[in-house]
């Protein structure tokens, strides 16, 4: 797959495409990745996602914008994972944002990536105002001798599966209920940071993380399994403020089992398990032990 920013530096043939933020990648998004890929191999042509950077809400209206699950690298390796040829990111500005939406599919769409086919959700809407719905599109579309396909909504539960519920189960702590709706476990990318060593000093040293993403789960401890340099290692995490050593600022930290390689300044993912129970305060550090000792052993069985 090739990552492209600038669609005037590659010469596009026929193409089937989607379009969207594609936050979290969930069921709902990977159902139109995967027709993507299947219309354009029916059609011998090229499959293109065109999504945004930044979100869009965070140019127009950065206080609604909602806590990104996702960078544009962890979008790209699920998107190539669905078999799409093209991953176009388009830099959202203002000046984008007040694009007429006829001008948008004209410049972008038509004249740009010479489009064959569009397929979208059933609630898309593009341009200044949303003003683009899926009626103007099928307008357009006949205007300029385009397919529009449009998606029925991916239920799960009897519910619309969507990214603001994935982010509601995340910050509930349901994370079993996260990964149902996004087909796989949430996890955060981050580089290993400095941090207080609290967990050194009490046997259960821990790789205070700093997430490249947004959306952080409810605080408490987890169950979670982590890569680092390609392996995959079990784990359980905190996420909180550490209130028994008086802590507060919330961090989140990772302590890995039966492992005790250097990895300080590395980049590494956590997948979010389950949550064990919540963070509290003890009333001696031989209390906290006893208890980290206990959510170990839950989580080596969950694990």
């Amino acid at each position: 797959m090739k990552l492209i920013k600038d669609i005037k530096k590659t010469r596009f043939k026929d193409t089937i495409l989607t379009l969207g933020n594609f936050d979290g990648l969930h069921l709902g998004h990977i159902k139109i990745l995967k027709l993507v890929n299947k219309r354009a191999k029916d059609f011998k042509a090229k499959s293109v996602v065109y999504t945004f950077d930044p979100h869009p809400l965070k140019v127009v209206a950065p206080e609604k914008s909602p806590p990104l699950m996702l960078t544009v690298k962890d979008k790209a390796r699920l998107v190539e994972s669905f078999g799409i040829d093209y991953l176009v990111v388009a830099s959202f500005t203002r000046k984008f944002a007040s694009k007429d939406p006829r001008e948008f599919v004209k410049e972008v769409l038509v004249n740009g990536l010479k489009v064959r086919e569009v397929i979208v959700g059933h609630d898309y809407a593009f341009g200044k105002g949303k003003r683009g719905t899926i009626s103007f599109l099928r307008k357009l579309g006949a205007e300029f001798g385009f397919k529009v396909t449009v998606i029925d909504a991916y239920k799960l539960g009897g519910k619309i599966v969507s990214s603001s519920r994935v982010r509601a189960e995340v910050k509930g702590g349901r994370l079993q209920s996260a990964a149902k709706l996004l087909g796989r476990d949430f996890l955060i990318r981050g580089k290993v940071v400095k941090g207080t060593e609290t967990g050194k000093t009490i046997g259960f040293p821990t790789a205070n993380l700093k997430p490249e993403t947004e959306l952080i789960p409810k605080e408490g401890v987890y169950a979670v399994r982590a890569e680092v340099d390609g392996k995959s290692i079990k784990g359980v995490a905190n996420i909180g403020t550490a209130p028994t050593f008086g802590g507060k600022e919330s961090a989140i930290e990772v302590h890995l089992l039966n492992f005790s390689g250097d990895i300080y300044k590395k980049t590494i993912s956590v997948a979010f398990i389950r949550r064990l129970r919540g963070e509290r305060s003890f009333k001696s550090k031989e209390a906290l032990i006893r208890q980290i000792k206990r959510d170990i052993e839950r989580a080596k069985a969950l694990l």
